[in-house]
Formats: C-alpha cells, structure tokens, sequence
C-alpha cells in the first residue's frame, strides 16, 4: 500500500510488486468519494481515503499489505489512513 500525498490530495494504491500493476486505488479526487468529502478536513478525508482503499482490496481478495509511506512521515494524514485502513479490516 503505497501512500502520496500533495498539499491538497491523498493518493493511495495497493500495488503487486511482483506483476508491477496496481491492484486498488484510492484519492480525495475519487468521483465517488466526492460527495463524503464536501468541506471536510484533510485529516478528516485521509481516513475516508483509508477507510474506502480497505474496503475495496478486501472486494478483490486483499486481506494483508505493506504499508509504503513513501518518505513521508507517519504522522498526520498519512498515519490517519493506516489507521482507518485498519479499523476497517485491512491488516497493515
């Protein structure tokens, strides 16, 4: 589960290194998560990112990742989507 994030956007994808293809994405600029997110937080849109990345590896079989945080620190938004990543699930 690699892990980017911009001033403005989250951007998380489960990739099978093996194959090198992406299995599962997820985005604060998803169109179906645009309607949850309205004028929420940042934080606040990091853990529906998380929470929206886990229930979609588990519909395709994931139940287990590695979490890349990309060389950002695992502070803030990057850890609030381990966190909901987990609480919905997904073993991180």
């Amino acid at each position: 589960m690699s892990v980017y994030r911009s001033n403005r956007n989250i951007f998380v994808q489960v990739i099978d290194d093996v194959a090198g293809r992406t299995l599962v994405a997820c985005s604060t600029i998803d169109r179906e998560l645009a309607p949850q997110l309205g004028e929420s937080s940042k934080l606040e849109a990091a853990k529906l990112v998380g929470q929206k990345v886990a229930e979609r590896a588990q519909a395709a079989g994931i139940s287990t990742v590695v979490f890349d945080r990309g060389g950002f620190t695992y502070t803030g938004r990057v850890a609030a989507i381990a966190q909901a990543a987990r609480e919905a699930g997904l073993q991180v």
